[in-house]
């Protein structure tokens, strides 16, 4: 302690500067198995956020796939995911641009497209070996009046969803023909063809629900020609959500349900569906909401055994399930899991800790040995500029208990004044069904090295404490989960953790919405960053894409028949009422969070001379991929509460202008 500088709490000096984090790091998405290979989607901030299959060989190393211009990215359902699949040294892939799916059968080759240009979307692709061709998710665009009518209950004109299959026999430049397998839900996900060929499975669900309210495993026996026999429902509900069909070797169809309450694994055979046998119950969710295709929570050894990652409060688990015998973890040192494949012997895994970057993971079942294959960022940190994440629980006025992980302010060359507090920034997650995550996380490091304190709050409604805790926001969005980052708050000012003069609440997308309510109807906080956030309720029921255009109906309320409810808790229709300076980040291509919402919002806080700032990114969507504006972004929220809660910020930065800030400060005074 005799050898740190005295210093106020936020103007630390840190190694973990904006640039560094930004220029180093890369996204990591949906690792595949395949013979010797190992694959994975990096996401490129310098490449514009351009979305590139790597694949990776003991004897090869890593090499791109997918030269630019081409982007491994679909927007069905605008979130996307399930993008790629490889097969026998085959790659298939959807490309932003177009939309189409390509072939690349070689290192040398140039990608191919398959399908025909046209309006449509693809994800979840999987190669069907038994019949060559490739099954997938179709978004069918076509406009109204050519593709049919409008879907019941819907706003409007919406996609046709179908599942589809993509011949490639024969197929040439964009002439593999595309027959549609299932059609008539409102959403499909999740095709998977058993080894043999004799079956096929897949989810579907309708309006209102989303795939983490409930939703149906279907089975339907596959004909030599490809075409399906009379599907059964075989699991599933309008209060049952299933996740991830999986085939095993010896014929058993594997999926995870939360009927019980908790996300879990179960069988069933084919042959004798309604015999359902639950594996290794637990407390545990064993999956998570499906916000987007590809994701993966488990796989199957070839002797059956399953390995997969089981959700606890604050850390992940890697368990294996023998086809017969106790489950028994597997000690590896990974806190956050996701992503897990199986080919034969191996896993193959996305892992971090809270002093390791994320990272892809390969794991040998027979030898234990892991392997960190590529990580999400060159940038070391020496462990002693590192917060490392606190559980903590509190009571809640929502009725809680809530949850949370604090990080406090961590920095070897710092410490604060005698008896100062530290600010807190409250960090409300998006989703509103995701939830905190122990890894290294350098977002959260560039304000704890700071000298700021941060809580990650799972307020009501966020996944990993089961289902009941999940729908403890159902009618109650703007309420509980506002009321539990409030909690956190105060619980941490009363506990001498944080500075009650200096509270700050930041999130993004439903993260975005539960800051600016609690901006508007709360006094709390002294300062905001709403990030793409949700302002006008009713504006977002109207007018956002097909996959969220029923979701308020259980978060909220009935729209349009309680739009009442919608305009008492819609932000932007009370931003006379907030008593704090607010800044806004948004992209100018949201489909999600469409910029009118934001600029409605700094509307009104600039006709009644609230303090606020306003930055809007061009060819920038629902979150932020370009290294540019990542940058700008990070920059920009350092100093605004630097400005608003007055200490000098240690970096050389651009300083965010803040309009109003000084006049309220005079009229404060």
């Amino acid at each position: 302690m005799a050898n740190r500088s005295v210093r106020p709490y936020g103007s630390w000096a840190s190694p973990i500067s904006v640039e560094k984090v930004v220029s180093a790091a890369i996204s990591l998405r949906e690792p595949r198995l395949d013979a010797d290979r190992l694959h994975w989607i990096e996401g490129r901030p310098a490449e514009r956020g351009r979305q590139v299959v790597v694949s990776w060989s003991d004897e090869e190393g890593t090499v791109d796939l997918t030269p630019p211009p081409f982007n491994a990215r679909t927007m069905v359902h605008e979130y996307g995911g399930g993008s790629y699949t490889v097969a026998e040294g085959t790659l298939y892939f959807s490309n932003l641009d177009d939309g189409r799916v390509y072939r690349r059968p070689a290192l040398g080759a140039q990608p191919q497209a398959l399908t025909p240009d046209g309006p449509y979307r693809f994800a979840d692709l999987v190669v069907d070996n038994g019949h060559d061709r490739l099954l997938a998710i179709r978004e069918d665009h076509t406009p109204l009046g050519q593709a049919g009518a409008a879907q019941p209950g819907s706003r409007g004109p919406e996609p046709d969803n179908s599942l589809v299959a993509i011949e490639l026999a024969g197929a040439g430049a964009g002439e593999g023909e595309v027959s549609v397998l299932a059609s008539g839900h409102d959403f499909y996900s999740t095709p998977r063809p058993s080894r043999d060929g004799r079956f096929l499975a897949w989810l579907s669900w309708n309006h209102p629900n989303m795939p983490w309210d409930g939703c149906e495993l279907w089975l339907a026996e596959v004909a030599a020609g490809g075409s399906l026999g009379e599907p059964r429902k075989v699991a599933g509900g309008p209060d049952e959500s299933i996740v991830q069909p999986e085939w095993a070797p010896d014929g058993r169809l594997i999926f995870v349900s939360d009927r019980s309450g908790w996300w879990n694994l179960y069988s069933l055979l084919p042959d004798e569906p309604a015999e359902q046998r639950a594996l290794a119950p637990m407390e545990s969710e064993f999956a998570g909401p499906q916000w987007v295709f590809g994701m993966s929570w488990y796989g199957v050894a070839e002797d059956g055994g399953v390995v997969a990652v089981a959700h606890r409060p604050a850390h992940d688990e890697l368990w294996l399930i023998p086809a017969e015998g106790p489950a028994r973890r597997l000690p590896v040192p990974d806190e956050q899991i996701d992503s897990v494949v199986v080919e034969g012997r191996r896993v193959a895994y996305l892992g971090a800790s809270p002093v390791r970057h994320r990272a892809v993971v390969l794991l040998d079942l027979d030898s234990g040995e892991r392997r960190e294959v590529r990580a999400s960022s060159t940038l070391h940190v020496d462990e002693a500029y590192i917060s490392r994440p606190e559980p903590i629980s509190f009571p809640s006025t929502s009725g809680g208990p809530a949850h949370a992980l604090y990080y406090p302010p961590a920095n070897r060359d710092f410490e604060a004044p005698a008896g100062e507090k530290p600010p807190l920034v409250v960090m409300s997650h998006g989703g509103p069904t995701s939830q905190a995550w122990a890894g290294l996380d350098l977002g959260k490091q560039l304000f704890t090295s700071r000298g700021f304190a941060v809580v990650d709050v799972d307020y009501g409604g966020s996944s990993g404490y089961g289902r009941e805790y999940r729908q403890r926001l159902e009618g109650n969005w703007g309420v509980v989960d506002v009321a539990d980052c409030v909690s956190a708050a105060r619980h941490l000012a009363d506990a001498g953790r944080a500075d009650p003069r200096r509270l700050a609440i930041r999130g993004g997308s439903a993260g975005g919405y539960t800051t600016l309510c609690a901006l508007v109807f709360e006094r709390v906080f002294a300062a905001g960053a709403s990030h793409f956030g949700v302002g006008d309720l009713e504006a977002l029921a109207r007018d956002t894409h097909k996959f969220e255009s029923r979701y308020l109906d259980r978060l909220v309320a009935p729209y349009p028949e309680r739009v009442d409810v919608y305009r008492e808790r819609s932000p932007v229709h009370f931003a006379e009422r907030c008593g704090c300076p607010v800044i806004v980040f948004q992209g100018l291509d949201d489909k999600v969070v469409p910029p009118a919402q934001a600029e409605q919002l700094v509307e009104a806080l600039r006709e009644r001379g609230l303090p606020y700032a306003y930055l809007a990114f061009e060819g920038e969507g629902h979150g932020f991929r370009q290294a540019d504006n990542i940058r700008r972004t990070l920059e920009s929220e350092l100093s605004f509460y630097a400005q608003v809660f007055g200490f000098e910020l240690a970096d050389a930065i651009e300083p965010v202008r803040v309009e109003n800030l000084q006049t309220a400060a005079t009229e404060s005074a």
